[in-house]
This record gives structure tokens, C-alpha cells and sequence, in this order.
């Protein structure tokens, strides 16, 4: 569905992104992650044919954003970063002149802004101004125009960005229940919106890639050693005692402890070394209450900060 290929964009002497090539396939969720100034916007703006790029190639849908420039929009709906619409409009009225704009007419461009509505959970507003409106309903009439004229790909730069954490969560699921139909790749510096919404994750750096790929075959690539939670119904030392003189250990760090609960710890294994099984036994037949014990993945931030670093000192 997206095809980028060699890709890099200049402004002048400044090169804001650089050799990005990716693929995007049918009904994706992909995440654009990245620093502001990773070059997140600027790679959004050519999918959305706003600019083309200095070299390299994009196809969207099948069309090629230089050579056939008004079938790739046709096919894109674009919600930029920083939204813009006519606040002293309502709802409704906006999102016909949005489908006019599109070329549909008459009562298609009324259907057209009634299904918007409708996708964006937006009806109850309909014949509200928008400058009225709160934030986070702005935001769903910005996504509500981006799905006028049925889009196949959807394009949203920084969709959560200035929200409360309400609506945050609401457009997080509005942005899940969009990719049921359509390819959706986003944008964003938000770590918990890649995890909480996409299929997988594009890391962009100083405008170039530095990785590709699902939040749980990236932490695998970086993982150099087991990492392992245990919670024990025993005393703490002895506890921690027994884990660190475990084989195939090779630290352990105690988490805190709040009045009677257990003893937990996170407990680090050698490379390539899976412990769980022995230790779970080693621990019962100690005649300590096991209540849990779990491998412990990475997380994105750390994944994030892990990849960078390492190309920073390359």
C-alpha cells in the first residue's frame, strides 16, 4: 500500500531526512516514531504529496506521489500536525465543503460528511461551530475531514498532541477502530502511543531509520540477556540470597516492599539462558510460596534509547 524507496528531502543545506526506505502493507497500523526534529513531519508531508522528495521514490496505493500526484491524494487522507479549519463553521457545514472540495456534490458530499461524522464518533456536534469546540473533538473534526472521500491510507501527524489523557485514550481507539478498514501510519514522540496502537514501529533519528519493525521483535534484537520478575512469599535477604547464587544468574535487584506482600525482584539471567523452570522448582521445594514469576520484556523507551545510542556511537 506504501512504498518508500531512497528517499531524502533538502531544504537548502539542511538535509532533513535522508536514504529512508520502507514498506507499509494493507490494513497496517505502522508508527512513525522519533524526537521532534527526527524528520517524522517531513517524511508525513511527502506520503501526503504536500512536497515531493530530492530523490528516491514513493508510491502510495499504487501511484506514484511525483508522477501522478492528484490519484495519490485521492487516495490519502491527510490530518497534519497542526490542523487547520474555519472555526465560525459548524461541523456539518465544514465537512460538505471539505467533500466539495474533493469533488463530490449535492447529496454525496452530504453522505460523505455524515459517514466522516459517523467514523469519528462526532454526530452529537454536527450543528455545533467549531471554535466552540474543545480540543479533543477539534482533533476528531481534523480526522473527520482527512476521511472524506473514503481514503485507503490515512496520514496522521501528531494526532494526540495537546490532549488530556481522556482524550488521548478516546482517539487511541478511535485510531484502532480507522485501521479496521484502511492502512493508517502515524506519527509521533510518544512512546505508549506506538505500543498502545500499531502493528509495528518505524524509528526515525536524525532523519534516518534506525529500525523497523513489531515492539517485540525489536526488543528480542536488543535483549542481551534474560530479564526475569519473581515474587515470593518469604523473607527478603533470603530471598535475594538464593536468586543471586542461582546458576545462570547473574544480578538481582529488589523491588520495593509495602507492608505483607511478597518479596519481589527482578532478577537478570547470562545470555541465552532460561532459568524459569529450575527456579520456579528451586523455590517450591524451599518451601517458599511462588506468586508470581514472569519474563519481563523490554520496553519501547528502552528500546528507543538502546537504538539510538547505539547509532550515535557508531
Amino acid at each position: 500500500m506504501i512504498a518508500v524507496d531512497g528517499v531524502s528531502k533538502s531544504f537548502g543545506s539542511f538535509v532533513a531526512i535522508e536514504d529512508l526506505s520502507f514498506e507499509v502493507a494493507a490494513g497496517e497500523i505502522v508508527g512513525l516514531l522519533g524526537p521532534n526534529g527526527a524528520g517524522k513531519t517531513t517524511m508525513m508531508r511527502i506520503l501526503a504529496g504536500v512536497f515531493p522528495p530530492s530523490r528516491g521514490t514513493v508510491h502510495v496505493a499504487g501511484y506514484d506521489v511525483v508522477k501522478d500526484p492528484l490519484r495519490t491524494r485521492a487516495a490519502v487522507g491527510y490530518f497534519p500536525e497542526r490542523v487547520s479549519a474555519y472555526l465560525d463553521m459548524t461541523v456539518s457545514s465544514y465537512l460538505r465543503y471539505v467533500a466539495k472540495m474533493k469533488g463530490f456534490s449535492g447529496s454525496a458530499a452530504n453522505s460523505q460528511a455524515v459517514s466522516a461524522m459517523g467514523a469519528c464518533g462526532i454526530e452529537a456536534v454536527a450543528n455545533r461551530i467549531i471554535g466552540s469546540l474543545s480540543k479533543g473533538f477539534r482533533q476528531r473534526v481534523g480526522i473527520a475531514q482527512a476521511l472524506t472521500g473514503e481514503p485507503s491510507v490515512l496520514i496522521l501527524d501528531e494526532p494526540t498532541s495537546g490532549l488530556d489523557p481522556e482524550q488521548v485514550a478516546d482517539m487511541r481507539d478511535l485510531i484502532r477502530g480507522l485501521g479496521e478498514k484502511r492502512t493508517v501510519i502515524l506519527s509521533t514522540h510518544i512512546l505508549p502511543e506506538v505500543e498502545s496502537t500499531c502493528d509495528r514501529v518505524i524509528i526515525l533519528h536524525r532523519g534516518r531509520i534506525v529500525a523497523v519493525d513489531t515492539t517485540g521483535n525489536l526488543s528480542r534484537r536488543i535483549q542481551r540477556a534474560g530479564r526475569i520478575f519473581v515474587e515470593i512469599d518469604a523473607p527478603v535477604e533470603d530471598a535475594r540470597q538464593h536468586l543471586s547464587q542461582f546458576a545462570g544468574v547473574s544480578s538481582v535487584e529488589s523491588k520495593p516492599r509495602s507492608g505483607d506482600s511478597a518479596a519481589s525482584f527482578i532478577v537478570m539471567t547470562e545470555q541465552d539462558r532460561d532459568v524459569r523452570a529450575a527456579l520456579a522448582s528451586s523455590i517450591v521445594q524451599r518451601g517458599w510460596g511462588l506468586v508470581e514469576l514472569r519474563s519481563v520484556a523490554f520496553s519501547l523507551e528502552e528500546i528507543f534509547l538502546t537504538l539510538t545510542q547505539d547509532q550515535e556511537g557508531s
